[in-house]
């Protein structure tokens, strides 16, 4: 039929819009122009001008109007049947990921280093889940840097600024490393006093680790080391057992190091010289809505690093 043809999609002018659409299919249900512009919270002059427009656009009436009639004609039939299920079905998805956005429950799939996971942000994530009962936490821990976009994940904890352009990344606080070794090893070996003596003696290497950027806090002199190391490991935990064991001479996070040294089972060596700031960053791909979900858990590490980050000072 010839009204058919007029208002099938590939026959459309440019100007008409996909909002138009959405507004006659709210009409033809509130079975008026004035329900429609109640419901939609839209003046009524603005439902009938665009109401014109949409008409304009197919090249027919789809809508006798009359004071006390609201009748469509055949071929606003037609295009009432022809998209009233795809609008609902995009205003039930556009309901679900409004929810999803804003909504502090449901999943949260989550990738993050097991080193930092397993101890300095141990009690972080404790606190989050009993914090937030609602959220589905689906933590992955792996010290193997996993690809963000084949993985699905909402958000990633990485050390270490990222070099992607496909990811946005957001600073959430940086850890001191120090020289340390446990007095058994010292009293064994002796005390090195110049960055220069550290190659007489045993240094145990983290495998992300392998050069040493120092720099003195009190002079601002900067050096480069690259040691030659007896042992390397890829667990921060690990070496930090190493040093306290007795086997030799780490540079280490403050994280991993505070504790020990009020316990005295860990000194540090060589102060005022410190090492690279270790940097916590919260990442996640670029194009893609941080969810609210996803925004409670980075405001949630930001205020606890900054706490930790503060106490290391004092």
């Amino acid at each position: 039929m010839e009204y058919i043809l007029k208002i099938e999609l590939l026959n459309f002018k440019n100007e008409i819009m996909y909002d138009d659409i959405v507004l006659f299919i709210h009409i033809v249900q509130q079975q008026g122009l004035a329900g429609a512009a109640q419901t939609l919270g839209l003046p009524a002059a603005t439902v009938t001008r665009r109401l014109k427009r949409l008409e304009q656009s197919v090249a027919c009436q789809l809508i006798h109007r009359s004071a006390r009639q609201f009748i469509l004609t055949a071929e606003g039939e037609v295009f009432y049947q022809a998209y009233a299920q795809l609008v609902a079905q995009l205003e039930d998805t556009q309901q679900k990921l409004n929810s999803d956005l804003h909504a502090l429950s449901g999943p949260l799939k989550v990738l993050a280093p097991s080193n930092i996971s397993t101890g300095l942000l141990q009690p972080m994530w404790s606190d989050f889940i009993k914090s937030y009962p609602d959220i589905k936490l689906e933590l992955t821990l792996s010290n193997r840097v996993e690809d963000m976009l084949s993985s699905g994940a909402d958000l990633a904890l990485r050390i270490g600024p990222q070099t992607s352009s496909s990811l946005y990344q957001k600073r959430m606080g940086a850890l001191q490393t120090y020289l340390v070794s446990s007095p058994d090893y010292l009293q064994q070996r002796g005390t090195p006093n110049s960055l220069q003596a550290l190659s007489e003696h045993n240094l145990i290497g983290i495998s992300a680790l392998t050069t040493w950027n120092m720099q003195n806090i009190e002079t601002g002199k900067q050096q480069e080391i690259r040691p030659r190391f007896s042992t390397l490991v890829n667990d921060v935990k690990f070496v930090s057992q190493l040093v306290q064991d007795g086997v030799g001479i780490a540079l280490l996070p403050s994280s991993e190091v505070s504790s020990h040294f009020k316990t005295n089972k860990l000194v540090r060596i060589l102060a005022p010289w410190q090492g690279p700031h270790r940097e916590l960053y919260t990442i996640w791909p670029t194009g893609k809505l941080l969810n609210a979900k996803a925004k409670c858990l980075q405001n949630h590490i930001g205020v606890y690093m900054q706490a930790i980050m503060n106490n290391n000072q004092h």
